[in-house]
């Protein structure tokens, strides 16, 4: 009997899933019970989220693969993010592997996100194996999201073979998995074996020219850029010559492979050979990027690269120029900014930049607001500092000229009693209601579809109208007929009319026009926002004002000032409460929000010649 090729011992899978089902902890678990780390090996919970931002949101952010030995086979296991703005990493990541395990959470069912990604698995023509995980949840209705999850591969079109899909129950959290939904116990045996049987060997040439599709890029300090990706035929040895070949423009590069990487548990592994079939990393390239085709000379025909949904938001990036500039960070000049986001762009091909009119901004745009606020959060911990506007949709145009702009579907969990107030504010928002059900313990279930411009900045106040109970997911739908203009921010601000460092004192007077940003000792300046004010009008005001010493009284002898804690203004909420001619003002250790227009001369005029064109 011939023993079974490389190919034939292989397994590619990603495992997909809304945020928060439970993906990372699965995957650490199988790397736990495969053998892969030794039984006193100390390990990180979540061990694939490697990424500071990652642990600390306790989301995926960048797809992440690793590989475990199971009876003879090897199962390369793609972690993938489960938030619809990285959905460029899903769609990238299903054309190297061959199967994918949908994971659903036994309580909340399918959400927006798992209707993403399991579409594009099934367009891929991949056969989902269904896992309900946390089914020792004291609310899981296993039942239910079963019946649910048919409902959705069917409304998705999914064909009879994909339809008939196998069911695991499963425990992540307490690592183990069984056929049997009333099973309490166990270890993950049974899903390594329904991976090994489920899911096909890869489709490849094994003795065809060495042909490698790149699908990530990331940068090494010691190998420099690395690519990583799916080889589709042929074996390749390290240094041997290569070129990369880019769809539409051709051979862009000639070189070799310095450095060739397997994936070994959580670790890459230098190997001399690697083989078809296999998910591998190389090193020695410096033009080669996504969607690439790195392959020997001989070959003139890349691999065509899927296409990838197009950016829904944008948002503008310029230098700082506060008086307050370069007195924290280190990289304040816009060639710094520019090259940082080039290298963004080159490695993440969901976001897309470009050059404005002035030479001190650039245009970001991407999938949401939660994957630019990420982008933002990591440069300003390495250093620069930005002045970011309010976020945007990115329009289109149809055919006939008219202007489409981006729907998103918006489900939304709410307790029955706050349903109301959610249905009355997305209406306000030119919100369709598309279906109201009850969703089981006392809560509603609401579905809309709506303009994604109207849900920038909502979730603050949703969560706010709920009492912080009610849960809210979206993700893209289509591109549709602009929708009408929609309401906006109904409250002004308080301007700071001096430069200088808050007084207590004068906070303290304040308050009553205003919840404030700010307190006493902060660093403010003329046009910097300082507070919210009560009223719908913007409103000057001194932050500075000193009580005046008199010969009645010592200015000390009042009762000690008590202030109320300042709104705080975290880098999300910021992005979503900043008007049109406002700024949020990014630096290592501070965000601000400010007017456009510091000089309040200019603001004044400025808001005059808009109200001219409009």
């Amino acid at each position: 009997m011939n023993a079974p090729s490389p190919q034939e011992r292989l397994r590619n899978l990603a495992i997909i899933a809304h945020v928060d089902h439970g993906k990372t902890t699965l995957v650490d678990c199988l790397l736990k019970q495969s053998g892969t780390f030794r039984d006193n090996q100390q390990v990180d919970e979540r061990a694939m989220d490697s990424n500071d931002l990652e642990r600390e949101r306790g989301i995926t952010i960048l797809a992440k693969v690793t590989s475990v030995e199971w009876e003879g086979m090897r199962l390369n296991i793609v972690d993938t993010p489960g938030h619809a703005d990285f959905g460029g990493e899903v769609e990238r990541i299903m054309s190297m592997v061959d199967g994918v395990a949908l994971l659903v959470d036994a309580a909340e069912g399918p959400m927006p996100q798992t209707k993403f990604v399991l579409s594009k698995a099934l367009a891929r023509g991949l056969r989902p194996m269904l896992v309900i995980n946390k089914v020792d949840k004291p609310d899981a209705r296993v039942d239910w999201v079963l019946d649910e999850t048919f409902d959705l591969f069917a409304a998705l079109g999914a064909n009879e073979e994909q339809l008939d899909f196998p069911v695991l129950y499963a425990s992540a959290k307490n690592g183990w998995a069984s056929e049997d939904p009333d099973a309490a116990g166990g270890d993950m045996k049974p899903l390594f074996d329904l991976m090994v049987r489920h899911v096909p060997a890869p489709e490849v040439e094994a003795d065809g020219p060495f042909k490698m599709l790149a699908t990530t890029l990331t940068a090494d300090n010691f190998l420099g850029r690395i690519l990583t990706g799916k080889v589709y035929s042929g074996t390749a040895k390290v240094n041997a010559p290569v070129h990369v070949l880019r769809q539409g423009e051709g051979r862009v590069e000639v070189g070799r492979l310095s450095k060739l990487l397997a994936f070994r548990g959580l670790e890459r592994t230098p190997v001399n050979e690697v083989h078809a079939g296999d998910i591998i990393s190389i090193a020695g390239l410096a033009e080669a990027t996504v969607a690439d085709t790195v392959c020997l000379p001989e070959v003139s025909v890349g691999i065509e690269a899927q296409p990838i949904d197009p950016p829904t938001l944008a948002m503008t990036f310029s230098v700082n120029d506060s008086p307050l500039a370069g007195r924290d960070g280190s990289k304040v000049t816009s060639r710094l900014i520019w090259e940082r986001l080039q290298k963004e762009a080159e490695g993440n091909i969901s976001i897309e930049i470009r050059e404005t009119e002035s030479k001190d901004a650039f245009e970001v745009a991407g999938r949401g607001e939660l994957q630019l606020a990420v982008l933002i959060e990591n440069m300003r911990r390495e250093g620069f500092e930005l002045s970011i506007s309010r976020p945007r949709v990115v329009y289109q145009k149809d055919e006939q000229g008219n202007t489409l702009e981006p729907i998103e579907e918006i489900i939304v969990d709410v307790d029955e009693e706050y349903s109301g107030v959610v249905v009355e504010k997305l209406g306000q928002k030119r919100c369709e209601m598309k279906e109201m059900k009850p969703s089981g313990g006392g809560k509603t279930r609401l579905v809309f579809h709506g303009p994604s411009r109207a849900m920038i900045g909502y979730l603050n106040e949703f969560l706010t109208d709920t009492r912080g109970t009610g849960t809210l997911n979206r993700s893209f739908l289509s591109y549709q007929p602009y929708k009408g203009p929609l309401p906006g921010r109904i409250k002004g601000t308080l301007i700071s009319m001096e430069s200088g460092k808050a007084v207590g004192y004068a906070l303290f007077n304040l308050e009553d026009r205003g919840p404030l940003m700010i307190k006493p000792g902060d660093d403010v300046y003329q046009g910097m926002i300082i507070g919210e004010h009560s009223k719908g009008t913007d409103l000057e005001v001194n932050p500075l004002k000193s009580k005046q010493l008199t010969n009645v009284r010592a200015s000390g002898t009042d009762e000690a000032i008590r202030l109320t804690t300042p709104m705080a203004m975290p880098l999300e909420k910021a992005l979503s409460y900043v008007a049109d001619d406002e700024l949020v003002e990014v630096t290592p250790s501070v965000i601000r929000l400010r007017k456009r227009y510091l000089d309040p001369h200019e603001r004044k005029r400025m808001a005059k010649k808009l109200a001219q064109v409009a």
